[in-house]
C-alpha cells in the first residue's frame, strides 16, 4: 500500500505541471524467479524520473525505454522479460535474475477519468480491492491495456461475446489473490487482489508505543490507538479511540490487537472484550507468566479464549531489548501470522520464498 500511495502522489504531481507525460508498468505475470511479484507498480514519467518498481532493479532501465515508447506511442504494450536462460542479450540475466516476467506498459491520459491511476484511485478510496487489467489481445487490441475496479457484472459487458460474465463475475467474487486468465486464447486477464492494509490496534498510551507507531506509520498499516485521547502525545493525524466509545465489532480477520498498557486488570479486561471479536492476532506484552495468569482467570470465569490468535509474549524471539527493537520484534510477528509463516530465518526454508509458477487459468 504504501507504494502505491506513493505512486498516487507522484502522479498528482505530474498533472499539476501538465506538461510530463507519464506511462504506467505493471507486472501481471511472474513465471520463476523475480524480485517481484504480480502487481508491482512503476510510474514512469517521460523525463525519466519514477516512483514504484517492477524488479530489483535488473528492468528498471528498460523499463524506463519501454514506458516512453508508450507514451510516445499513446499505445499500451506487454513486454516480456525472460530471463530464465543463459542468453546474453537478455535483460536482467548476470544480475540474479532467474524467470520470465509480463509487464503491461499503459500510457496515462490525464483528461480522462478513467486512466490507470484514476481507476487505482477509486479503487482505494471506495475499498474496492480487485482491479481487472486486459492484459494480452490478439483477438481483439482495443482492449489491450483496458483497466478497471470490479464492482459488478456490467463491469464486464465487453466481454460478453468472449466468456460467460456470470461465471466469471463468481470466479471474481472468490478470488482470495491475484490470478491470471486466458480466455480460449483470445485475451489475457490478470485479476489484482489489492491487498487491505493491515489494522493494528494498540490498547495502551505508555512510551513504548511510540516507537511503534513510526513503524506502522512506514508500513502504511492502519494505526487505531485505544487509549484516553488526553494522555496520548503528538495525536495529529492518529486515531484515538476512547474506551468508552471503542466498538469491538469494528475488529475483524484484517485486525491486529496489542495488550500493551501495562496494567495486568486492564489487559485482562481488554482480553476479555476481545474473546468476542474475531481478530487474526491478539499480541499481549510482558512476561509470559503475566498472560498464562491473565489467561487462566478468565478461563476460571467462564471466559472461552481462542488461544490460537493469542501470541503472549508478543513479537519474534529476536533479543529485542529497546522500545525500537520489541516494536520491530512485535510488526513482523504479526506478518509472519497474516501471511501464514513460522517467521524463521530464510536460508532454512526448503520451498522457494514465493509461489514460482503463477499460472495462467484457462476460462470457458
Amino acid at each position: 500500500m504504501k507504494e502505491i500511495s506513493k505512486i498516487l502522489s507522484f502522479y498528482d504531481s505530474l498533472k499539476k505541471s501538465a506538461n510530463q507525460a507519464c506511462a504506467l508498468a505493471i507486472v501481471v505475470y511472474v513465471e520463476g524467479s523475480s524480485y517481484r511479484r504480480t502487481g508491482a507498480r512503476m510510474l514512469v514519467s517521460e523525463n525519466g524520473f519514477w516512483e514504484g518498481g517492477i524488479s530489483g532493479g535488473c528492468l528498471e532501465g528498460d523499463a524506463l525505454k519501454k514506458a516512453r515508447m508508450a507514451i510516445l506511442k499513446s499505445k499500451p504494450n506487454l513486454v516480456r522479460y525472460d530471463t530464465s536462460t543463459d542468453d546474453d542479450h537478455q535483460i536482467g540475466v548476470g544480475l540474479g535474475c532467474n524467470g520470465i516476467i509480463d509487464v503491461l506498459f499503459i500510457p496515462i491520459d490525464y483528461q480522462s477519468s478513467e486512466n490507470a491511476i484514476e481507476i487505482l484511485k477509486k479503487g482505494i478510496a471506495e475499498n474496492i480491492n480487485t482491479i481487472v487489467s486486459i492484459t494480452n489481445s490478439d483477438a481483439h487490441p482495443e482492449f489491450l491495456g483496458k483497466i478497471f475496479a470490479y464492482t459488478s457484472t456490467e463491469d464486464l459487458a465487453f466481454l460478453s461475446e468472449i466468456v460467460d460474465i456470470k461465471s466469471f463475475a463468481e470466479e471474481i467474487e472468490n478470488l482470495e489473490k491475484s490470478k491470471n486468465y486466458n480466455f480460449d486464447n483470445k485475451i489475457r486477464v490478470f485479476v489484482e487482489k489489492i491487498p487491505t492494509p493491515i489494522q493494528v490496534y494498540i490498547f495502551g498510551n505508555q512510551y513504548d508505543i511510540y516507537p511503534l507507531i513510526e513503524l506502522l506509520k512506514m508500513l502504511y498499516w492502519e494505526i487505531l490507538i485505544v487509549s484516553e485521547p488526553s494522555k496520548i502525545k503528538n495525536p495529529e493525524g492518529l486515531s484515538i479511540i476512547s474506551p468508552t466509545d471503542f466498538n469491538i465489532e469494528n475488529i475483524n480477520e484484517n485486525s491486529a490487537c496489542l495488550l500493551m498498557s501495562h496494567s495486568l486488570e486492564t489487559d485482562k479486561a481488554n482480553l476479555r472484550k476481545l474473546t468476542t471479536a474475531n481478530p487474526k492476532y491478539i499480541g499481549m506484552l510482558g512476561p509470559k507468566k503475566r498472560s498464562e495468569r491473565i489467561i487462566s482467570e478468565l478461563k476460571t470465569e467462564g471466559v472461552v479464549i481462542k488461544e490460537n490468535v493469542i501470541f503472549a509474549p508478543t513479537g519474534l524471539d529476536i533479543g529485542a531489548n529497546t522500545p525500537e527493537e520489541i516494536a520491530l520484534a512485535i510488526l513482523a510477528e504479526i506478518k509472519a501470522v497474516f501471511n501464514e509463516r513460522a517467521g524463521g530465518f530464510l536460508k532454512s526454508r526448503t520451498l522457494p520464498i514465493n509461489e514460482r509458477n503463477e499460472e495462467i487459468f484457462k476460462f470457458n
